[in-house]
């Protein structure tokens, strides 16, 4: 039964909802709404003018309509009267087709036809840096190897346990918090869950970092390689595939090797299969390269992989398998869309499992030291025209993620690679200046 939202705000003391939706690039796009008037925003959806946001779409085009999924709706615990609430794009009474929210639901419902749930978590870091974006906000947080660092943690306290204590009354069971291995950098962790919900939940814990960051004068934020030596932004996805009932862990099996049953391999197959084509989708930005393919950090490690290769329990890989039933993606980056995300490991998991794709040999070496004796395994794209390239060769995963969505993505992320080359840098005139 669906929950009416004009009830729900009766029932909550909601004066306003925040009606969302997410764009090609990530970017969150809402319209503040009375709740006086939800209801009728609950039938037809809030009005956008789509061209005025990241999608393809033209200022001829009818308006968008962004219909509220009355089940993702989320109090705002820092501001009790405001609820926000994940919304599905629709033009003409249809879905539109490249939205991202409506490729992920498209490609969760043709798991269940095959009678799986695919679960996820991630791990979104975030720096909390100056309001100019200049630099880390914490003057003391100056150590080579601040991974856990207990004092920087304390330091930001308020910060972290508001965000925590917000998931704690949310019922998202969050489990811990840390300093990551860059200065003013942090990662918490919440409990896994369907792929979909996690998306819901991903896109709302970027907007609640923000938001109280701001409320503490600071700002945070999610790209990829906001500094220079230090390590960068990932959000590795933690992946297990159910019966369609949730009962059953479809990857687990204590007898095989990791305790990955033949379907995770098949389904991590998948992944290995498309990953060069991934990375248009898992790492989207100019800036996500710096972070696959950095040097070595002030740390000692970027804790990012370069090359397509799994392994057990090992970080320097793009996959490792912690533990039985599940594998860790670790391609990744904090500019992933939240939707889109989930959306491309189902659709490569899924063509592993009806390809039954060899995900190939694991390794066990260090990739850090020993990476370059691997020359059998393929490196994983330069910059992000490499990857765009990847992608548009790899005609299953394009149809799979519909083609549609695979054109507009396409068409608009060649033209911010074009916007990137043609701008020109500090550094062009430093080295070439005097030729």
């Amino acid at each position: 039964m669906t929950l009416d939202l004009s009830s729900y705000a009766r029932e909550n003391g909601i004066k306003y909802f925040m009606i969302s939706y997410t764009d090609l690039f990530g970017g969150q796009r809402a319209k503040l709404v009375p709740a006086e008037a939800i209801a009728d925003m609950q039938k037809d959806g809030a009005g956008f003018a789509g061209f005025a946001t990241w999608l393809d779409l033209t200022p001829a085009h009818p308006d968008l309509f962004a219909v509220p999924d009355a089940a993702s709706v989320i109090r705002l615990p820092w501001k009790k009267d405001v609820a926000w609430v994940a919304a599905d794009c629709v033009m003409e009474e249809q879905p539109v087709e490249q939205a991202p929210r409506n490729v992920l639901k498209k490609l969760v419902a043709q798991a269940a036809e095959a009678g799986l749930r695919v679960k996820t978590g991630v791990e979104a870091e975030f720096f909390l840096i100056s309001t100019d974006g200049s630099r880390i906000s914490d003057e003391y947080d100056t150590a080579e190897k601040p991974c856990y660092d207990q004092q920087a943690v304390m330091r930001r306290y308020d910060v972290i346990a508001e965000i925590c204590d917000y998931m704690l009354e949310l019922g998202w069971k969050p489990y811990q918090n840390d300093h990551e291995d860059a200065n003013g950098q942090f990662e918490m962790n919440w409990e896994f869950d369907d792929a979909l919900k996690t998306a819901d939940k991903h896109s709302f814990f970027k907007f609640m970092v923000k938001s109280v960051a701001e409320k503490h004068g600071l700002r945070a934020t999610f790209m990829p390689k906001p500094f220079e030596g230090l390590t960068g932004n990932g959000c590795h996805c933690h992946i297990s595939v159910w019966d369609i009932d949730g009962g059953t862990n479809a990857f687990a099996d204590k007898s095989a090797e990791f305790g990955l049953s033949s379907q995770g391999r098949t389904f991590l197959g998948g992944i290995m299969k498309h990953a060069s084509a991934l990375a248009a989708i898992t790492n989207p930005t100019v800036n996500s390269y710096k972070r696959i393919n950095a040097p070595r950090t002030v740390s000692g490690a970027t804790w990012a992989p370069n090359s397509v290769t799994w392994t057990g329990n090992n970080r320097t890989h793009m996959v490792r398998v912690p533990g039985p039933g599940r594998f860790e993606l670790r391609l990744p980056d904090g500019a992933a869309n939240p939707y889109l995300l989930q959306a491309i490991i189902i659709a490569a998991g899924l063509d592993g499992l009806r390809s039954k794709a060899d995900p190939g040999p694991h390794r066990n070496i260090d990739m850090y030291h020993e990476g370059h004796t691997i020359t059998d395994a393929p490196k994983l794209p330069l910059n992000l025209l490499d990857a765009l390239r990847e992608f548009d060769k790899d005609e299953g995963l394009k149809t799979a993620m519909g083609s549609e969505f695979s054109a507009a993505y396409l068409k608009l992320k060649q033209r911010e690679w074009n916007a990137y080359a043609s701008h020109f840098t500090r550094w062009e005139r430093e080295t070439t200046l005097d030729i």
